[in-house]
């Protein structure tokens, strides 16, 4: 049987030659997998060796590493007296309501206020609206530490210091240029049709709000709470200037640093404590993290 020339030609064209480059590219992704290997590992490591630790008996974490279990499996004491101690020590479970109480109005309030000024910024026409944005986003380079003595003194002077609404109103202060970036970024990217029909049919800017934009900005205020909410909870350096060390106010990182000794040698019960105090943030970050990527990245580029 022959093969004529239009049963040729018909080949030809029906053949997609192989795109130049491929497998070099895919292999090219190998090194960016090798390093995001790296960092995780880097990452890891110290995790683990706390959790290791906060299971071992007191006389063997002085005495020896954490990675020193792998090669004496059989040898090694396991206790659940660490967390035990330090679930029943003193002032610990008081300073873990005291965090709730910082930490939930210092994530609720920068959202809310910063909702309200990305939606300004982004929808509502008024003078100096650009130069304002830019001064906003300008704050995110002021350092923390140089606020901190100013906001001292003004708190002594209305006798607000030691108390948690001045954290509140610190923890707010410092989270809102970064949540009214974010949230400028992502409801300036909604569709203007959409706010033009809900002006054409009468719509307040207040019911536009409400009813429209933040619906659909979930995404990106759940990102920004998480950011809040584990930068508060994990805050020592604000906590300690604001608050102090008094027992009936104390948070949960001053009470940590408390757990570990005078004379810093109880590790075993830093480590059960550090534990205990990361399982709510890792609880709201598993809750939220379907909307962390969606958040960050909506709005970031137009097209």
């Amino acid at each position: 049987m022959t093969t004529t020339t239009a049963d040729t030609a018909t080949t030809h064209e029906d053949y997609v030659p192989e795109e130049p480059g491929f497998w070099s590219r895919v292999f090219n992704l190998w090194p960016v997998k090798l390093a995001i290997l790296i960092i995780v590992i880097i990452w890891v490591i110290p995790t683990l060796g706390v959790l290791i630790t906060s299971f071992r008996a007191p006389d063997q974490v002085q005495e020896t590493g954490w990675w020193t279990v792998f090669a004496n499996l059989g040898s090694n004491e396991w206790t659940l007296s660490n967390y035990s101690d330090v679930l029943s020590s003193e002032g610990f479970g008081n300073a873990f309501l005291n965090s709730l109480s910082v930490t939930i109005p210092a994530t609720v309030m920068p959202i809310t206020i910063a909702a309200f000024a990305a939606y300004g910024f982004a929808w509502m026409d008024f003078p100096g609206r650009q130069w304002l944005f830019v001064l906003v986003v300008a704050l995110l380079v002021v350092p923390l530490q140089m606020s901190l003595i100013p906001l001292l003194r003004l708190y002594t002077t209305i006798n607000l210091n030691g108390t948690f609404p001045a954290l509140w109103l610190a923890h707010t202060g410092f989270g809102l240029p970064l949540a009214i970036y974010l949230l400028r970024n992502y409801i300036g990217s909604l569709p203007s049709s959409m706010m033009e029909s809900a002006s054409i049919d009468g719509a307040t800017h207040f019911e536009t709000f409400t009813r429209l934009v933040v619906p659909l900005s979930v995404p990106v205020l759940a990102s920004f709470a998480i950011f809040q909410f584990l930068w508060v909870w994990n805050d020592l350096l604000v906590a300690l200037v604001f608050l102090g060390g008094e027992p009936d106010v104390r948070v949960v990182t001053l009470a940590l640093n408390n757990l570990n000794g005078a004379r810093q040698q109880a590790w075993h019960l830093l480590t059960a404590g550090a534990f205990i105090t990361m399982a709510l943030p890792l609880v709201v970050f598993l809750s939220l993290q379907r909307y962390f990527v969606r958040g960050l990245t909506a709005g970031s580029v137009k097209g």
